[in-house]
């Protein structure tokens, strides 16, 4: 089977890519099926999600349910319809009635070597956890969250060193590393759907009891306190929370506690340098020009 009819679950940034590299392959998604819009910023603007833009470019039906169910399947299209499902980083839980639809199952594109780092955010949490090897899975879904038999894994070829020291300034930030993982999950990809479909790919499931879990990263998690906190951590916090929420900590400035965001930092020889940041209510500024005010 050259070309299945195909559903694509998704909605980040990392499902972006990873769709656009099928659609140059000629892997075109019958439907696409992605996050609902929500309200964002301040001013709680009403916000596409980045597939949805994704998908209206290239003309690609779209529907965003707030919740799957079978009746009717994925917007009324019957059952028999599809032959695959790919799921990359969709943000929602997706029952086992849907997962069972089609007819061979729902590939899922993992940015970690699983079962490690199972869960909503691998890549800012390979990052925080100081290992040196990650990679991409692609998973045949169950009902559980990143349970399911893999098919098959590739490591990414750059390692990132476990010890920063000098080595900091070669170390990936998550925006990069997403980079990376998307052009090696694409690929992994493309080269897997038609040897799955043809009976070529045996599943192998995975060791359970060797699987770490990730959570949700919040506002919060970006806070480091800079004159407590270790320096590899909060160096590595600055390049996990690179695409958001970014790093930020308190200080007392003309008697007034003011947030202020790291925007740029660098870790030479254990010692933070920080080299920008954007104090609250102000323009991004040299640190030095901060410390000054």
């Amino acid at each position: 089977m050259k070309n299945p009819n195909f559903t694509f679950l998704g909605t980040s940034e990392l499902s972006v890519k990873i769709l656009k590299k099928l659609i140059e392959n000629g892997y075109i998604p019958s439907l696409v099926v992605t996050a609902p819009d929500k309200p964002q910023g301040r001013k709680m603007i009403m916000t596409r999600p980045p597939m949805k833009v994704f998908a209206q470019k290239h003309n690609l039906k779209i529907i965003q349910p707030e919740r799957l169910a079978v009746k009717p399947p994925l917007g009324g299209l019957t059952a028999k319809w599809f032959d695959l499902f790919v799921v990359v980083s969709y943000g929602k839980i997706i029952p086992k009635s849907i997962l069972d639809i089609p007819k061979f199952g729902a590939l899922n594109v993992h940015p970690s070597l699983l079962p490690k780092f199972r869960g909503p955010s691998p890549i800012q949490s390979f990052i925080l956890s100081g290992e040196e090897k990650t990679g991409v899975t692609i998973m045949l879904m169950d009902e559980q969250v990143d349970h399911g038999a893999i098919l098959v894994q590739h490591n990414l070829e750059a390692k990132l060193p476990s010890a920063l020291g000098s080595l900091a300034s070669k170390l990936l930030n998550s925006k990069q590393l997403e980079e990376k993982l998307a052009e090696l999950g694409g690929q992994l990809l493309i080269d897997t759907i038609p040897k799955w479909i043809n009976g070529e790919i045996k599943p192998q499931e995975q060791n359970h009891s060797q699987a770490t879990f990730t959570k949700k990263i919040i506002k919060e998690d970006g806070l480091v306190d800079m004159e407590k906190d270790n320096p590899e951590i909060i160096y590595r916090k600055f390049l996990a929370f690179q695409l958001w929420p970014g790093i930020y900590y308190f200080t007392q400035k003309n008697n007034q506690k003011i947030r202020v965001i790291i925007t740029d930092m660098e870790l030479k020889n254990g010692r933070l340098l920080i080299k920008k940041v954007k104090p609250e209510s102000k323009n991004e500024m040299a640190y030095e020009k901060f410390m000054k005010l």
